[in-house]
Parts: C-alpha cells; sequence; structure tokens
C-alpha cells in the first residue's frame, strides 16, 4: 500500500526547500561581499578596486610635482565617474576640488595613522614596498601601461565608507603613505572618492553579482515549483473536464487514480460519483421503460375496445366515444415519449421550431378540452405565428384551459 502524501505537506516541504536554497545562495554571496556595516562592503572585490586605484594614484601623484596633482585627481575622477580628493589625515586638503568635509566624514578622516607608525620607505620613498607595478587594467582610461617602477601592494590599506545626507552622499576614503616630491618625505594621506549613488559607478559597489544572484534565484524557485504546480495543475484540468463530460450525461469517464494526496483523493471521488450516477439512471431508465411497457397493453385493449364501440355507438354516443379516442391518443403519445426518453442519453432533444399559427392552435385545444356546454373566450388575432413546437404548444395550452 503506498504512502499517502499530502497535498498540504508537499506545498509545504517544496517552500522549505526553495527556502533553504534561497538562504543558503544569499548567505554565499553576503560572505563573499558583505560583513555588516558600511566599512565591511569594502572587505570583498570592492575594496581590492578601491586600493589597486589607490596605488596608482599614489604612483601619479608621487611622480608628479605638487602643483599637479589637481590635473591627476581630475582626470582619475572623469575615468571613474567619482570625485577624488586627497587630505592629510590632520584634515588638510592637499588636492582636488575645494570641499568642506561634513562631520562625520571629518571624524573619520581624523582617526588615521601618526607619522611615526609609518612603515620604511621603498626605493622611491613612498613607503610601499616599491616591488613593481600592479596590472596595467588598473590604470584609468588615457594613463597607458603602469608606470616603471610603479609599487605593488604589500596589503590592504585601511579604508572606512560613511554615508551623509542633504545632500546624499557616498564617502570612501583610503589611508596610504604619499611620496610628497617637494617635501622629499612620506606623507600620512586619505584618498577620498565621492558619489552620488551607492555603487560609484561601479567602484564602491559592484551590483553584478546581486543581479546574478537574483536571476539564479528566480531560476531555482521556478525549477523547484515548476513540476509540483504542473502536477497539480494537470490533475485539476483532467478533473475539470471529467466533471463536465460527466455533465453532459457521459458517465463512463474515468480519472487516473495514481496520485496519493488529497488530488487522488478527489480523483477517486469523482469516479465513485460518476459509477453511482451511471446506476442511478440505468435504473430510472429501466424503471420509465418497464413503465412505458405496461402501459402499452392496456392503452391498445383500450384503443381496441374503442373501435367496437364506435362501431355500434349510435350518434349521440358517438361524440363520446371520439372524446374518449382523444385522449388515449393523447396518452399514448405520451407512453411513447416516455419510452423514448429511456432509450436515448441525458443530452436534451433538439426541438425543431417552426412556425405555428396561435388562433388556430388554440381554437383546436378548446374544442377539444370543453365539454358540456362549458365557454372558453380567447383573443388572438387570425394572423399571429409564433415559432413552437405545436404538439408541446397544444399541450401547454390544455394545462391552462
Amino acid at each position: 500500500m503506498a504512502i499517502r502524501f499530502p497535498l498540504y505537506a508537499k506545498v509545504l516541504l517544496w517552500l522549505l526547500v526553495n527556502l533553504a536554497a534561497l538562504s543558503l545562495a544569499f548567505y554565499v554571496v553576503f560572505k563573499a561581499q558583505f560583513r555588516l556595516g558600511l566599512d565591511s562592503l569594502l572587505m570583498g572585490r570592492a575594496g581590492d578596486r578601491l586600493q589597486a586605484v589607490a596605488e596608482v594614484v599614489a604612483v601619479e601623484l608621487g611622480d608628479t610635482p605638487r602643483q599637479s596633482w589637481n590635473d591627476v585627481l581630475k582626470r582619475f575622477s572623469d575615468a571613474y565617474r567619482v570625485q577624488f580628493h586627497l587630505y592629510r589625515n590632520d584634515g588638510l586638503q592637499l588636492a582636488g576640488e575645494s570641499l568642506q568635509l561634513p562631520p562625520p566624514v571629518a571624524e573619520k578622516l581624523g582617526r588615521g595613522p601618526h607619522p611615526a607608525r609609518l612603515g620604511p620607505q621603498g626605493p622611491r620613498g613612498l613607503g610601499l614596498g616599491g616591488r613593481g607595478p600592479p596590472p596595467d587594467r588598473l590604470g584609468p582610461p588615457g594613463m597607458g601601461p603602469g608606470a616603471v617602477g610603479m609599487p605593488a601592494r604589500q596589503g590592504p590599506h585601511p579604508k572606512f565608507m560613511e554615508r551623509t545626507t542633504h545632500p546624499t552622499r557616498y564617502w570612501v576614503g583610503v589611508r596610504f603613505p604619499l611620496f610628497d616630491p617637494d617635501a622629499r618625505r612620506s606623507l600620512p594621506v586619505t584618498l577620498l572618492a565621492v558619489s552620488e549613488s551607492f555603487g560609484g559607478g561601479g567602484l564602491f559597489f559592484d551590483f553584478t553579482p546581486w543581479v546574478a544572484v537574483g536571476f539564479a534565484a528566480v531560476f531555482l524557485s521556478v525549477l523547484f515549483w515548476l513540476p509540483l504546480v504542473r502536477g497539480i495543475t494537470r490533475s485539476i484540468s483532467q478533473m475539470t473536464r471529467a466533471t463536465e463530460q460527466i455533465a453532459e450525461g457521459r458517465f463512463d469517464v474515468r480519472l487516473p487514480e495514481r496520485r496519493q494526496d488529497e488530488l487522488g483523493s478527489l480523483a477517486q471521488a469523482i469516479n465513485r460519483m460518476a459509477a453511482r450516477l451511471a446506476g442511478f439512471i440505468a435504473g430510472q431508465k429501466r424503471l420509465l421503460g418497464d413503465v412505458a411497457h405496461e402501459l402499452c397493453s392496456p392503452l391498445a385493449r383500450i384503443q381496441v375496445t374503442l373501435g367496437i364501440l364506435e362501431q355500434r355507438a349510435d350518434d349521440n354516443q358517438a361524440a363520446y366515444v371520439n372524446d374518449v379516442r382523444e385522449e388515449v391518443q393523447q396518452m399514448s403519445s405520451l407512453v411513447n415519449e416516455l419510452l423514448s426518453f429511456s432509450k436515448a442519453g441525458l443530452r436534451a432533444k433538439e426541438i425543431q421550431l417552426k412556425p405555428v399559427n396561435l388562433a388556430v392552435v388554440v381554437r383546436q385545444v378548446v374544442e377539444r378540452e370543453v365539454k358540456d356546454g362549458g365557454q372558453v373566450e380567447t383573443r388572438i388575432e387570425d394572423s399571429l405565428m409564433a415559432q413552437a413546437e405545436p404538439e408541446l404548444l397544444a399541450r401547454a395550452v390544455a394545462n391552462l384551459v
């Protein structure tokens, strides 16, 4: 015996599996790019990008006189679509457009390392180790290959991120020691990148992984839910078609009973209902057929008797015999209809409508039904026509009379 697995349990199980898959995917991405807080956003790929850019800027500034530092930052700003500013850690602006730092940014800027904490200067006096350039692709467009003697990263530089309002701005700071060619010494500086958007033109935050994860989540959800939903909708469609056929009188239709849930139980119930209805209808037809057959014999005998009476009746009795004959004829017609119904299906017989003169039909019914001096007054125009079946219309009028 197959184990019954309720539909509610199926839906709940698939939901839990779907949520677990989505949670796992988001957890992996969260661990890779987030670690709680704005500063933690810079611990992943975004921090690597910013550090690489800061190292390229440090080399450019180290090879450029101080009076040209604004031009260098302007070139980088245009390339990365953010605004670059250079500050000493004590808050003094060294390069970039003049800018009033918001208090939260100024507070974080003042937490920079003291000059005494700077590491030993490399061969070019930059304090970065002077071990060769990073890849050429790190430089902005128009800079060409990396400069000879460009320092490589010895380790990640301290970074911070801050959001300010009125207006909304996103600030990212990268601290590093910068060689001042004029003063011939290293300065503890912070390169500030300012953007109106959270992504910073792709420099602060890369939305591509999140978009990819979103599409992957939708795709996985479709893969998880499609088999279940498709199975349910297919079963419901089969039941809908089956019940429509049962309503048309086709009680031999049957549904598959393979499912072991509520839909399987419903299919079994529909099959039992169809079988029971088929039995009931067959019994009713059999009863009607038997009754009609039983009525045919006495009606036939009555008609024979009326034929004998008609031959022996005088003129006064002939009218009564004709009336009885008409009534027997109507009873015979009704019995024949019962026989036809017992042999036919449940579909209603299509009635052929045709033009009928109402005055003629009503006159015939009144003459047949009204006896013994009774009076029925009718007012119907002789030209009035109706679309009807003459026999059924005559019966309806006779019931009224």
